[in-house]
């Protein structure tokens, strides 16, 4: 798929400086300085979903802009397109501060507080030189941050820093915080969000605003959520988000520049097939690849699932735990690659993502980058057509599906693969094993509404698609059958397959072997039912002949496979 590789790709490295220095591929992305000196705003959020580039544009502006090495520094961009800018200039002309939170994680405030006075002392320690020019009293407060003394206010650290910053330097100073909202999602997943929204209001507070030391500010994150708890009175903040026409380029890979990786690699992929599954994102009016995944794609030369975000995830998760019956109707609509119409609130916070759970959890999806926008938003409406981007973020939502819905990913694979092999013994035991693991899902006054068996078919769709066309609720023969598995590869051989399902209700005052005999007897009427229909006429047309015929009857947790073999 690939030779000549020209340059080596740098998978998982976010330092710009040692992509430049040890000449791996870069896509350049240096015009981001330039406009965002244009643009003036004193403090800039920028919000887009992981792996998107965050870290390393923070890194490549902390080596432009630094001060400190600024010759040795200038050389990086020496060959890139910002040394084309009037605003070169810039380079070097600042002390800057970068400080990042993407690896925090704790499970409760007192471990999170002390990562976070870990993270802070640890950035002191390389500005210890700032001491030559300070007094007694800053030179204690600047030692106890670094020796990480609780007594100490940490939540004026960052201004502090900046003010010995600007002191040392007569100069202002620029402000990078990378993923300065993870504290904040993972202190409230797991309980501790007062302390750390306190805390955080401060830290970020005393050092964004009215700061008479700040030069510029940038902020990253993946969520706006925090906005009106940290950056309550912040007038001077421009927030850009995904929604945004500005920027959208320099947080992810344009086509053209896939395009011209694609022929830098020498790869024989189509760009169609490229777009299929990395591609489809619609950040303001520009469509955008997935980096990390672009970057793996080139290394590994396979279509496949790269973007493996699990960091991301916690917070969705627990609100599709909470709300797997509200939502099935539109998470099954989206599996089935089909848009829904959402209200895009650009300004959530956690407060109204707690009012109305249903309708914020798709705010969540978007901005964390498993739904894209169907069509360019017109911002006087306050709702779009949202979608799943790609074949990357289908796989991934498919088994998010799965591990919502049946809780147990594994068994329900292991049940697949009895279907797929045409071992009904086993696919009826991991199906009963499926059903008394799952007793309350969908459950209505003790009995399985209709939601279930969809839910199980479309489970079945989302695990074989790639194999077998599969269709539900089509005409064949004289009737319509309820799924229908016929081989995409014919010299296979492999079965088609023919399923139907019977949903009884006996009432209830039958004992469990009267319950099976019914059933068992349900299994028959829907073999009969395929016989007499001509259902396997669709694959017999197909010059598909070995043909397994199933029969299936539920009644709540309890059921019934019956199966029959045409070859």
């Amino acid at each position: 798929m690939k030779n000549n590789m020209k340059k080596k790709l740098p998978i998982g490295i976010s330092d710009f400086k040692e992509i430049i220095e040890k000449d791996y591929y870069y896509f350049d992305k240096t015009k981001f300085i330039e406009n965002l000196l244009e643009d003036g705003f004193k403090v800039n959020l920028f919000t887009r979903p992981r792996r998107f580039g965050k870290t390393l544009n923070i890194s490549m502006l902390k080596y432009f802009f630094d001060i400190e090495k600024k010759d040795e520094n200038k050389k990086l961009f020496e060959n890139l397109d910002i040394s084309e800018s009037r605003y070169f200039e810039k380079q070097g002309n600042y002390p800057v501060i970068s400080i990042s939170f993407r690896t925090y994680g704790e499970k409760n405030w007192e471990k999170g507080f002390k990562s976070i006075k870990e993270t802070i002392s640890n950035l002191y320690e390389e500005y210890k030189f700032l001491t030559e020019k300070m007094d007694e009293i800053e030179i204690e407060k600047f030692n106890s941050i670094r020796r990480g003394i609780d007594s100490i206010n940490w939540k004026s650290s960052l201004f502090n820093l900046s003010r010995y910053l600007h002191k040392y330097y007569e100069k202002k100073v620029v402000i990078l915080i990378d993923e300065y909202d993870q504290p904040i999602i993972d202190s409230y997943i797991k309980g501790y969000y007062e302390e750390a929204i306190d805390f955080f209001k401060s830290f970020y507070g005393m050092v964004l605003k009215d700061n008479e030391y700040l030069e510029m500010g940038v902020i990253t994150g993946i969520l706006r959520v925090a906005k009106e708890n940290i950056f309550s009175g912040l007038n001077n903040l421009k927030v850009n988000t995904i929604l945004n026409d500005k920027f959208t380029e320099y947080f992810g890979i344009t086509e053209s520049e896939v395009e011209k990786a694609l022929k830098d690699f020498d790869f024989e992929y189509d760009l169609a097939d490229v777009q299929k599954w990395y591609n489809g994102y619609l950040f303001g009016d520009v469509r955008v690849y997935n980096p990390w995944s672009i970057i793996n794609f080139l290394a590994d030369g396979k279509l496949k699932t790269y973007w493996v975000n699990t960091s991301g995830n916690d917070l969705i998760k627990l609100y599709l735990q909470k709300l797997k019956n509200e939502i099935y109707d539109d998470f099954s609509r989206l599996l089935n690659k089909e848009s829904i119409l959402k209200v895009i609130n650009d300004n959530m916070t956690f407060g109204n993502l707690e009012a109305n759970f249903s309708e914020n959890i798709w705010n969540l999806f978007f901005h964390s980058g498993y739904l894209t926008l169907a069509q360019k938003y017109d911002e006087d409406d306050e709702d779009a057509y949202l979608k799943i981007p790609n074949e990357e973020i289908l796989k991934m939502f498919s088994k998010m599906f799965i591990d919502v819905y049946f809780e147990n990913y594994n068994l329900f694979l292991s049940m697949i693969n009895a279907l797929r092999t045409g071992d009904i013994d086993k696919f009826k035991l991991e199906l009963r094993k499926i059903l008394l693991e799952n007793v309350g899902i969908f459950d209505v006054s003790g009995i399985y509404n209709e939601q279930f068996y969809h839910g199980l078919m479309l489970g079945l769709i989302l695990m074989l698609k790639r194999e077998y066309e599969i269709t539900s609720n089509n005409f064949a023969g004289k009737g319509r059958y309820d799924v229908l598995l016929k081989p995409k590869n014919l010299e296979k051989r492999k079965e088609g397959i023919i399923l139907e399902l019977k949903i009884a209700d006996f009432g209830n005052n039958l004992n469990k072997n009267e319950i099976k005999e019914k059933l068992e007897k349900e299994c028959e009427v829907a073999l009969q039912q395929i016989e007499e229909k001509e259902y396997a006429s669709v694959l017999k047309n197909a010059g598909i002949n070995n043909i397994l015929k199933v029969g299936m009857a539920f009644l709540g947790k309890e059921m019934e496979v019956k199966f029959k073999r045409e070859v």
